[in-house]
C-alpha cells in the first residue's frame, strides 16, 4: 500500500486549545507537551493514574487532526487483545469526536483508513507471514497452542535416545524444563550451541575450585542438566519445523533476527507506518526490544513514541526487561546522535492525595533506580482525598471475618460489589475470601482460582465429550447424573454401578458372593479387571420396554424415575455418537444444541448466566483455534489437548475478571490495569507480602538461564567468586532484587484505587473540606497485617467529632474496625454493623431514656454490657422541655445494648440492670475507656476479680496499650474502676 503524502492530508486542527475543546478533556501542562511534541523519537514515564491511552488518543489526533500523518500510517502496539481494544476504541471515538473521520461510511466498499492497533505477538506473526521467505520460513507455518507445546514436548522426550544422566527429575517436570529453558533462550536470542559452550566452560573452571557447601556442589549438577537440556531443545525445535510450527517465543525470536539482518525490512515498515507508539514497554522483553529497534530505531529518528512506568514492571519473572525503558533514549536516537527525549507525567487522577503518599513511600527506592521517574502528585483539590486504612490483627482467621465484615457493611449501605476488589499477594486465600464472602450475602467472583476447564459448564461440555469417546468415562458419566439435569440420587446411583460390575462377569445377581462362581469365571479365562462401564450398563435401559422392567433390572429395585432418566439420557448418548466423524466444531455445538446448555444459559435472566456464556464462548474459541492448528481435528485429538492443558496448565487459563456486579478476588498482578473504588489488600506481612520467595536461580535449576547470558544481564546479580563469600554475595544481592520486584507489585497495588462519584464507601464518614463542608471521597485501600510479623503506625489522630466526656486518643490497634480519619468504625470481626447514634454526653439535644424497672437476674454471676462504639439510642427515649443534657440518675441507667455473661451460668445468658446498692455492680457514669476495654475481652472468660491485680505481661508480637489520665476519663473522671484510677 502507499503511502499518502503529508500534504495530502488536510489539517483541522490547529492549536492545543482546540483540541482540548473538541476532546472535552482539559489536559494538564505534562499531557499537552506531550501530545503535540514533533514527530520524533520520545519516551513518556507515566506514573499510574496519569492517563497514559488517554494521552496516546490524544496524540494520534493532533498528528492526524493537524495534518502530519493519515490515520492509517499510525501503528500502536500493546500486550493484550482486550488493551489494544480499548485503545483502538478511544483512537477511534477521538478521532470521530475531534470531526476528523466520518463514522458514517459513504461508500464501503473503500472505507477511510484507520490506525493499526495490534498486539506485539500479532504484529510478529504479521510480520513473519509478510516477510518470513526472507529468511526461509514458509508462510503456511502454523500457531501451536500452549498444550500443544506440552505434547510436542513430552512426545520428543519420549523419543528422545538419550541416556541423560544429569536429567533426574519426574517426566511432567522434565517437560516444563524443557519448554522454560527453550522460551528463555528464544527472549534473549541465545542459541542452543551458546549455552552449552558456556556450561561446558562452566565445568571445567569448577574442576580446581574448591567446593566448600551443598550451594556450590550443586552447580556443576545443575550445569550438567542445562548441557542434557539445551540438547533436548534442539530436538523440540527440530520437530517444530518438520511439523511447519511455531510458538509464541519463535514468533518474536525470528521476527527479531529478520529485523537484525534484512534492513529491507525496516525501510518498508518505516514508509508504511510513519507514527508507531508502545504501550507498557517497561513489559517488553530483550527480543521485542531488539525487533522494534531493529525496525523503528538504530539512529533513523523514526517517530516512535514509547509508554511505560519503571516501578510498574511487575513481570520481570516472565522475561520482561526494565531496562527496555532505561534505555529507550539510546536505542530509538536520532539521526543526528541526539538522543531521544524523555518527558514524564506525574499528576495522577485516580487516586487522592492520602494513597499517592503511600505509592510514593514504597516507589521511593525505584526512583532512584531509575531516570526520568517523579513522585506521583494528586490532581488540584485531592490532596486530602482518599482513605488509607490499616488492621492489625491476630491471626489469619480473624483477618479474613474483618475483610468480609467490612466488605459486606459497604455493600449495605450503599457501595456497588463490582467496585471493590480484594487483590492478594497469591491465590492462597482465595477459598477463604470467597467462602467468607458468600456467608455475609455478598455476592463475589474469583479471578483465576480454577482454569477453563474447571468451570461447571466448561467441565460439563467436556464430561459429554468424554463419555461419548470413552464408554468407561465413568467418573465423567457420574458428574452428568449426579449434576442439575438428571439428578439421579446415590441409591440409583449405586443399582447402576452394580448392574454394571454384572455385565462385566456375565452372570447374574448373586454371582459376585458364590466362590463356585468365580472359581469357574476364572477357568474360563474371563479377566477380572475389564473396565467396569456405566455407559454400557445405561444403555440396558433401551433395550426393555420401562413398563415390565422386572426382567431388564434381575430383581434390582431401580425407581421409576431413575429409569425414565437413564433411558432419556442412553438415547441421546447414542444420537450424539452417530456424528462423532463429524469436525470437531459441528460435534461441540451439536453437544450443546442437544444437551441444552447454551439454550439454559442464554434464557436465564441471572448476571451469572451472562458470564457463563461467556465462559463457553471462551471455550469453543480454545476448540476452533486447535481445530485451526490441526486440519484433520478429531474428538479424540481434542480430549487429549484438554487432559494436558489439565496437567500442565491448570485448566486452561481464564484470568479475565467479568463484567457482572460482584467484588473481585484476585491477585496484584492481575490487577495491572484495572481500578475500583474499594481495594482491600491482605496478607501485608512479611513473607507473603512482601514474599520473601524469589525467583528461582540459575545455579541451582537447569531450566533457567545464566544471568551473563541474558540481554539484561547489567540489572542481574552475578558471582564475583566460586567460593562460600562469593555465593553469600550472590544470594544477598538475589534477595536485594526480589525486594525491589516487591516494591514495584506493592506500588501497582496501591494505586489501583478510583475514585468515587457517589456517596462514599465508608457509610458517611468523609474527609471535611477546609470550609467546613464534606467533600465526596472512597475508600480506596484497605490493608490488613498480623502482629509479629510486620510493623505497623501506632499513633492515631483523635477523632474529629468534640465530645465532652473524650475517650483515649490512643486506641489500641487490635480494635478491628477503628481508623483515624472517620467518625465511624466499621464493623469488628463477626458483629454485624450498628447504626450510628451519638454518646450521652457529646450532643446538647440528648434526651434521658424513660427508666426500666430492673428485671430479676437467674444468676448472681456478674453481667457486663457490650456495646459498639457509642451507646445506642433508647428505644423509647422521653422529651424534656430543656436543651441542656440532662444528668442520667445514679440509680437508673439507660439501656445501652446486649448484656453477656462474663462466665456462663446457664444455656440462655439474661441482660440484667443491678439496682441500687447491688453489691455486684457500680452505678453511675459508666468510663467510655472502661467500656472499650471490656469490649476487647472474650465473654467466655472468668469472673473479674474484685480486687485490682497487675496486667499481665503481653505475649511477643502483641501490640500493648495503656491509657493515660489526661486521656481518659479527664476531667470527669467519673467511675472509680478506669485504669487510670487505679494507678
Amino acid at each position: 500500500m502507499a503511502a499518502a503524502s503529508l500534504s495530502d492530508v488536510p489539517a483541522r486542527i490547529t492549536d492545543p486549545e482546540q483540541l482540548k475543546e473538541l476532546l472535552g478533556i482539559p489536559f494538564t501542562p505534562e499531557q499537552t507537551a506531550c501530545i503535540t511534541a514533533p514527530p520524533a523519537p520520545q519516551v513518556i514515564v507515566a506514573g499510574a493514574g496519569s492517563g497514559k491511552t488517554t494521552v496516546m488518543a490524544a496524540r494520534v489526533v493532533w498528528l492526524v487532526g493537524t495534518g502530519q500523518v493519515a490515520p492509517e500510517q499510525v501503528l500502536g502496539l500493546t500486550f493484550t487483545n482486550k488493551a489494544a481494544g480499548e485503545l483502538a476504541e478511544r483512537v477511534r471515538k477521538a478521532l470521530v469526536k475531534a470531526g476528523i473521520t466520518d463514522p458514517d461510511v459513504i461508500d464501503p466498499d473503500n472505507p477511510p483508513g484507520e490506525p493499526v492497533i495490534s498486539t506485539y505477538h500479532a504484529f510478529a506473526g504479521r510480520l513473519l507471514t509478510d516477510h518470513g521467505l526472507r529468511i526461509g520460513l514458509e508462510p503456511t507455518a502454523r500457531l501451536l497452542a500452549d498444550a500443544t507445546r506440552y505434547q510436542l514436548a513430552a512426545r520428543v522426550l519420549r523419543e528422545a535416545p538419550g541416556p541423560y544422566p544429569a536429567l533426574t527429575r519426574s517426566f511432567p517436570d522434565l517437560v516444563g524444563d524443557l519448554l522454560t529453558l527453550d522460551s528463555e533462550l528464544a527472549e534473549h536470542l541465545v542459541r542452543p550451541e551458546e549455552l552449552r559452550a558456556y556450561d561446558a566452560e562452566l565445568l571445567s573452571s569448577l574442576e580446581g575450585a574448591k567446593l566448600s557447601n551443598a550451594e556450590l556442589r550443586k552447580i556443576p549438577e545443575t550445569a550438567a542438566a542445562r548441557r542434557e537440556l539445551a540438547d533436548l531443545v534442539v530436538r523440540y525445535r527440530a520437530a517444530k519445523r518438520e511439523r511447519d510450527l511455531l510458538d509464541f517465543g519463535d514468533q518474536i525470536a525470528l521476527s527479531a533476527t529478520l529485523a537484525r539482518t534484512r534492513a529491507e525490512v525496516g525501510a518498508i515498515l518505516r514508509d508504511e507506518f510513519r507514527v508507531v507508539l508502545l504501550d507498557e514497554y517497561q513489559d517488553t522483553s530483550v527480543a521485542q526490544r531488539v525487533l522494534l529497534a531493529g525496525l523503528f530505531g538504530g539512529g533513523t529518528g523514526h517517530p516512535v513514541t514509547a509508554v511505560g512506568d519503571p516501578c510498574q514492571a511487575i513481570y520481570g519473572w516472565r522475561g520482561a526487561s526494565v531496562a527496555n525503558l532505561d534505555d529507550f533514549p539510546e536505542h530509538f536516537a536520532h539521526a543526528d546522535g541526539r538522543l531521544a527525549t524523555r518527558q514524564a507525567l506525574s499528576e495522577n487522577r485516580r487516586s487522592g492525595g492520602r494513597l499517592l503518599d503511600l505509592a510514593n513511600g514504597l516507589a521511593e527506592p525505584l526512583r532512584a533506580l531509575h531516570a526520568g521517574v517523579e513522585a506521583l502528585r494528586p490532581a488540584p483539590g485531592a490532596e486530602h482525598d482518599g482513605q488509607v486504612r490499616c488492621a492489625l490483627l491476630r491471626t489469619h482467621a480473624e483477618e479474613i471475618d474483618w475483610i468480609a465484615d467490612s466488605l459486606a457493611h459497604l455493600v449495605r449501605t450503599g457501595k456497588e460489589p463490582g467496585e471493590i476488589a480484594v487483590l492478594c499477594r497469591t491465590a492462597t486465600d482465595f477459598a477463604e475470601i470467597q467462602g467468607a464472602l458468600v456467608a455475609r450475602d455478598v455476592p463475589v467472583e474469583v479471578v483465576g482460582l480454577s482454569g477453563l476447564l474447571h468451570l461447571p459448564e466448561v467441565a460439563d461440555l467436556v464430561a459429554v465429550c468424554e463419555v461419548l469417546q470413552d464408554p468407561g468415562a465413568n467418573a465423567s458419566l457420574v458428574r452428568l447424573l449426579t449434576g442439575p439435569r438428571w439428578r439421579i440420587g446415590p441409591r440409583d446411583l449405586a443399582l447402576l454401578g452394580r448392574r454394571a460390575r454384572l455385565l462385566v462377569s456375565h452372570a447374574r445377581v448373586g454371582a459376585d458372593d458364590d466362590p463356585d462362581r468365580r472359581l469357574a469365571a476364572a477357568v474360563e479365562g474371563v479377566d477380572p479387571s475389564e473396565v467396569i462401564s456405566l455407559a454400557d450398563a445405561l444403555d440396558t435401559f433401551l433395550e426393555a420396554p420401562l413398563e415390565d422392567p422386572a426382567e431388564a433390572d434381575d430383581g434390582l429395585p431401580f425407581s421409576a424415575d431413575a429409569r425414565v432418566r437413564f433411558a432419556r439420557l442412553a438415547a441421546e448418548l447414542r444420537d450424539l455418537r452417530r456424528s462423532l466423524a463429524d469436525p470437531l466444531m459441528d460435534v461441540l455445538h451439536r453437544v450443546l444444541a442437544v444437551t441444552g446448555l447454551e439454550v439454559e444459559l442464554s434464557a436465564s435472566p441471572h448476571a451469572l448466566a451472562a458470564r457463563r456464556r461467556e465462559t463457553l464462548s471462551n471455550f469453543l474459541d480454545v476448540a476452533a483455534s486447535f481445530a485451526a492448528s490441526d486440519g484433520e481435528a478429531t474428538l479424540l485429538a481434542f480430549l487429549g489437548f484438554l487432559r494436558t492443558a489439565a496437567q500442565y496448565e491448570k485448566g486452561l487459563d481464564n484470568a479475565l475478571p467479568g463484567g457482572e456486579n460482584t467484588v473481585k478476588v484476585l491477585t496484584a498482578h492481575k490487577s495491572k490495569g484495572l481500578e475500583w473504588d474499594v481495594v482491600a489488600v491482605p496478607g501485608l506481612v512479611t513473607g507473603t507480602f512482601p514474599s520473601t520467595q524469589g525467583r528461582e536461580k540459575w545455579t541451582a535449576q537447569g531450566k533457567v538461564l545464566p544471568h551473563e547470558l541474558r540481554g539484561d544481564a547489567d540489572t542481574l546479580p552475578d558471582i564475583e567468586a566460586w567460593d562460600s563469600r562469593g555465593m553469600k554475595a550472590f544470594h544477598e544481592a538475589m534477595k536485594e532484587h526480589q525486594h525491589t520486584e516487591e516494591l514495584r507489585l506493592g506500588y501497582v497495588t496501591f494505586t489501583r484505587p478510583a475514585p468515587c462519584s457517589s456517596a462514599p464507601a465508608t457509610g458517611g464518614a468523609r474527609p471535611r473540606s477546609a470550609r467546613g463542608v464534606r467533600r465526596t471521597s472512597c475508600t480506596p485501600c484497605t490493608s490488613t497485617a498480623r502482629p509479629g510479623t510486620a510493623r505497623s503506625r501506632r499513633g492515631r489522630r483523635s477523632p474529629r467529632r468534640t465530645r465532652r466526656t473524650r475517650p483515649c486518643t490512643r486506641r489500641p490497634p487490635t480494635t478491628p474496625g477503628h481508623f483515624p480519619s472517620t467518625t465511624r468504625r466499621w464493623p469488628a470481626a463477626g458483629r454485624p454493623p450498628r447504626p450510628y447514634s451519638p454518646t450521652w454526653s457529646e450532643s446538647p439535644r440528648t434526651r434521658t431514656p424513660t427508666p426500666r424497672r430492673p428485671r430479676p437476674s437467674t444468676t448472681r454471676r456478674r453481667t457486663t454490657t457490650r456495646t459498639g462504639r457509642h451507646r445506642r439510642t433508647p428505644k423509647a427515649p422521653t422529651k424534656i422541655p430543656s436543651t441542656r443534657p440532662t444528668a442520667i440518675s445514679p440509680t437508673t441507667r439507660p439501656p445501652t445494648g446486649r448484656t453477656t455473661s462474663r462466665r456462663k451460668a446457664s444455656s440462655k445468658t439474661t441482660a440484667t440492670t443491678t439496682p441500687t446498692g447491688s453489691p455486684g455492680r457500680r452505678t453511675g457514669r459508666r468510663c467510655p475507656t472502661k467500656q472499650r476495654l471490656r469490649r476487647l475481652v472474650p465473654t467466655r472468660r472468668a469472673r473479674r476479680p474484685s480486687r485490682p491485680r497487675k496486667h499481665a505481661p503481653s505475649p511477643p508480637g502483641t501490640a500493648t496499650w495503656t491509657p493515660s489520665p489526661e486521656s481518659c476519663c479527664a476531667p470527669a473522671r467519673a467511675s472509680p474502676t478506669c485504669p487510670c484510677r487505679r494507678r
